[in-house]
Order: structure tokens, then C-alpha cells, then sequence
């Protein structure tokens, strides 16, 4: 039986902060991003990049994690919970790093999201938890890691997002491009 994909949690936070606050709900605005967060803007919102390019396209409008992530560092003695890793959306039932760029996430009755890329892990894990920022990436092959970060989005259509909401995915034309960083 394949699981519901779906919304477990939804976070966000009005200050430039690795961890986000779970709320019962989270409105999603077209262009702009999620309402009341920090990364809310269609100029990019995080502080590196806004010092390197203020004008440059937000693609990480809305950041997303899989339950199954925040599972396995759970097991694995890390105490990490909805939004402690920045995630707006916590999803289940679906690897959300494995979808190509421009895969698009239905969510509930109107929202609609863009992937655009990965997240790196971020420096600030280890301040959260000692080790996280290395238990989040994960060796592939090669010498590149490959990155459980959780993906980026872009907001394709306005709408409320709430936990237990289905999500739908409307996959891009071929050829599909892997998703890179962002």
C-alpha cells in the first residue's frame, strides 16, 4: 500500500532564525512566499545571499522537509523537532529530494509550489544540535554528498497550508533535470 503523501507540519518565523515555530496553519502567496515569514519576498530573502545579490529571484521561497529525515535523526539520538531544521512544510509519503526541478507540489484546495533546488545544510545545525549539519548531509557516490536538507520551493499559486492537507505532484515535461543546490 503506497502511503498519502501529505502535510504532517507547518512552521514559520517572522526573524531571521535557523528554527521555525509550528503553527496550525501557514497562507503560501504567489511570487512571494510563505505570510509572516522572514524569507517572505521575491528578492531573495537569506541574509548571505542578499548581501551577495539583493536583486537576484527568491527561489527558496518555502522550504520543505520529509517526516522520514526528521525520523531517522531521531533515531539516531538528535532531538529535532517540526522546524528546528528551518522548514516551513514537513511532507510524508514522498521523497521530496528524488522529485526533478520544476516538479510541482499541489497542497490542500489552492496552494501550488514550485521545487527549485536543494538545501544545503547549513553551518548553523551544528549550533542547534553538535553533529546535525553531518548526519543531515549523507555520503553518495563519488566524493559529493548527498544532501537530505530538504528542497526548495517557489510559490506558484496563493492558498492556506495546513497539516493533513494531500499533496498531489504534477511532474515537469521531460527531460527532467535532477535538482541542484540553491
Amino acid at each position: 500500500m503506497q502511503d498519502c503523501k501529505r502535510v504532517v507540519a507547518v512552521c514559520l518565523s517572522p526573524t531571521h532564525r535557523l528554527s521555525k515555530t509550528p503553527a496550525l496553519e501557514i497562507r503560501a502567496v504567489a511570487g512571494l512566499g510563505i505570510e509572516g515569514d522572514a524569507h517572505y519576498g521575491a528578492t531573495t530573502q537569506h541574509r548571505y545571499d542578499k548581501r551577495k545579490a539583493p536583486d537576484r529571484p527568491n527561489l527558496r521561497q518555502v522550504h520543505l522537509v520529509e517526516s522520514a529525515l526528521l525520523d531517522d535523526l531521531g533515531s539516531r539520538g538528535f532531538d529535532v523537532r517540526f522546524g528546528d531544521l528551518g522548514e516551513n512544510i514537513v511532507t510524508a509519503g514522498m521523497s521530496l529530494t528524488a522529485l526533478p526541478e520544476g516538479a510541482i507540489l499541489r497542497i490542500g484546495a489552492e496552494a501550488r509550489l514550485q521545487l527549485t533546488g536543494l538545501r544545503e545544510p547549513c553551518v548553523l545545525l551544528d549550533r542547534l544540535r553538535p553533529g546535525l549539519r553531518a548526519a543531515v548531509g549523507q555520503k553518495g557516490q563519488g566524493a559529493k554528498p548527498f544532501l537530505r536538507g530538504g528542497v526548495m520551493s517557489r510559490v506558484l499559486a496563493t492558498g492556506f497550508i495546513r497539516p493533513h492537507d494531500e499533496v498531489t505532484i504534477e511532474m515537469p515535461s521531460p527531460p527532467h533535470r535532477p535538482l541542484g543546490n540553491v
